[in-house]
């Protein structure tokens, strides 16, 4: 008679730490962020430079990465006037320029203050949790690291094996320099799937959806069951880091 067996890797089993807890002590201080003049002051002047840069390069004829025309100086740096705004954008004033640039500085301010609390409220539940974590999730965090790094390589024009090649290491020594990272990635998402499972937090399937659909357009190559996976796990983190926030 026929038989057969199927080995297959299951969830590890979860002791996980009280992580309503652990979120209301970490943010029952709010987020506060603050714009000073000398931010705005830095974000004009890096556009001085660039317009400068820009400029040498037309009256050159320089190609934009050659740098052979050499270092940028005080005098060379454009007043911020009528002429100036209109090189770098649709801007009314000054007063107009200044006040956007505020404006952007607050909204990525407040953003990487929210993305440090949710990094360490993630952290805390971890080192409160206890989590096995077998070999096969492990694998598989480091296929997805080196499938990114690959593809931030190719953008930069730049092949994986020529890459190796040049920093003398093989793949392998790559996911060995990785592996901490991945451990703690894998560990990270398994906190998160955790909670979504235990406080019944699941993405509606017209978001879902519509997320699937911007990325199918730019990448009309992908599978649409991986899209979707990809969608729903980042959806729900989403999702599980809004309910830590307002833990009362």
């Amino acid at each position: 008679p026929l038989g057969f067996k199927i080995k297959t890797a299951l969830m590890p089993e979860v002791k996980i730490g009280d992580y309503k807890k652990i979120a209301k002590k970490i943010y029952t201080e709010g987020i506060t962020v603050e714009v000073t003049d000398k931010d705005v002051e830095d974000v004009i002047l890096n556009l001085r430079k660039n317009v400068a840069h820009a400029r040498i390069h037309a009256e050159c004829g320089h190609d934009e990465h050659d740098h052979s025309h050499g270092e940028i100086k005080d005098e060379d740096l454009p007043e911020v006037n009528d002429d100036f705004l209109k090189e770098i954008g649709e801007f009314e004033s000054v007063e107009d320029l200044t006040s956007r640039i505020k404006e952007n500085l607050l909204k990525e301010k407040t953003f990487k203050a929210k993305d440090k609390k949710r990094t360490q409220t993630l952290e805390d539940i971890i080192a409160a949790s206890t989590i096995e974590i077998p070999q096969i999730l492990i694998d598989g965090e480091l296929d997805r690291m080196k499938a990114q790094f690959e593809d931030d390589l190719a953008q930069s024009g730049i092949k994986f094996d020529d890459y190796l090649t040049h920093i003398k290491k093989s793949e392998n020594d790559l996911k060995a320099d990785w592996k901490d990272t991945a451990i703690k990635r894998a560990k990270s998402q398994i906190i998160l799937n955790t909670i979504a499972k235990e406080e019944g937090i699941n993405p509606e399937e017209a978001m879902v959806k519509a997320e699937m659909e911007k990325i199918l357009s730019q990448h009309k190559s992908a599978e649409r069951f991986r899209v979707r996976m990809y969608v729903e796990t980042f959806l729900t983190n989403d999702l599980v880091f809004k309910f830590l926030e307002g833990v009362k």
